[in-house]
């Protein structure tokens, strides 16, 4: 039960529950124009572009959290697919031993975190909290991974006061509402043992669908957030609710967008084979590995071998060599 708990917090990224809450309106973010490069490289499976474009970011604006929080996204991913098995007809990242090279990550969220500290004691935006939440969810994300439970519940807890003062001082920030949607769902998910330790520990409740409604927002208005807000709507629908056909309808712009994207062709082939769909899933299966992977070796490897175990579960020809 710590282990879920541990899982849960990994994704308690938001803030209390909030029921009814209109579209927002123009978002308050005032992105940089290189922001819109940076997201699409780090989607379409290009560290390689991304990280220099967001380095590029910090040093013009170096009192700036963003260039650093959209270089630690980017190395997301690469953790997200190193981690990633495929079990139970379904790969995902699940659990990861601590590894030297994650300080840099970790690294990377506490300088954004510190630069938008540094900015709130000068004065308070919506934006700045923001971007504190985003930082902390950032370091949550990885110590959910490794099943460092306090280490995450810490993240967590700060990273939900951030995003509640994001939203209170700027109600158009629709990125906080990934947060928020992701909370609502993954706490109505606990098991009855976990709901007595959530109701213990003073955690608000929340339900499975507020919080998609709450991932359309971050979906439909957010400018940071739309495609991990569809990308995860997916896979909570897959792996919690066996909602197949809704999932894949949730992932399907993904994976049209972004056809390189590794990840995403291994995600919807999942739901493809849950469907009963087996050409379009070996279809997914093989453009995943055939697409090019420009992040590291590891990587690599092991998108080779996540394909290698899907076309297995699915009676398909092993991929040649192999």
């Amino acid at each position: 039960m710590v282990r879920w708990l541990a899982a849960f917090l990994l994704f308690v990224t938001g803030v209390s529950p909030c029921a009814g809450v209109p579209p927002p309106g123009p978002s308050g973010l005032s992105l940089p124009p290189l922001t819109a490069s940076i997201l699409e490289h780090i989607y379409s499976g290009r560290p390689d572009l991304a990280i220099p474009e967001a380095r590029q970011l910090q040093q013009q604006q170096p009192n700036q959290p963003l260039g650093y929080l959209l270089e630690a996204e980017s190395l997301w991913w690469g953790i997200w697919c190193t981690s990633a098995d495929h079990r139970y007809g379904m790969t995902m990242a699940r659990h990861r031993e601590k590894q030297a090279a994650d300080q840099f990550y970790l690294n990377l969220a506490t300088k954004a975190y510190v630069l938008a500290e540094a900015q709130l004691k000068q004065r308070e935006t919506g934006e700045m909290n923001l971007y504190a939440a985003m930082a902390d969810s950032l370091q949550a994300r990885l110590y959910g991974l490794r099943w460092e439970n306090r280490a995450t519940a810490r993240a967590g807890v700060r990273a939900r006061e951030h995003y509640e003062r994001a939203l209170a001082l700027d109600p158009s920030l629709a990125d906080a509402y990934l947060g928020l949607g992701l909370y609502n769902y993954y706490v109505d998910t606990l098991s009855t043992m976990a709901r007595v330790l959530r109701f213990m520990m003073g955690i608000p409740g929340g339900s499975k669908e507020e919080g998609i409604q709450q991932l359309h927002l971050a979906m439909h208005y957010g400018q940071l957030t739309p495609t991990v807000a569809r990308f995860y709507l997916a896979i909570n629908l897959h792996n919690y609710d066996q909602r197949y056909e809704e999932a894949l309808q949730a992932l399907r712009p993904l994976v049209e967008e972004y056809p390189q994207n590794q990840l995403f062709q291994l995600a919807i082939g999942d739901l493809y084979a849950k469907l009963g769909r087996k050409p379009q899933a070996l279809e997914a299966y093989r453009a995943a590995a055939a697409s090019p992977n420009l992040a590291e070796p590891a990587c690599h490897r092991n998108i080779q071998s996540l394909v290698q175990a899907s076309l297995a579960a699915l009676g398909g020809t092993p991929l040649p060599g192999h």
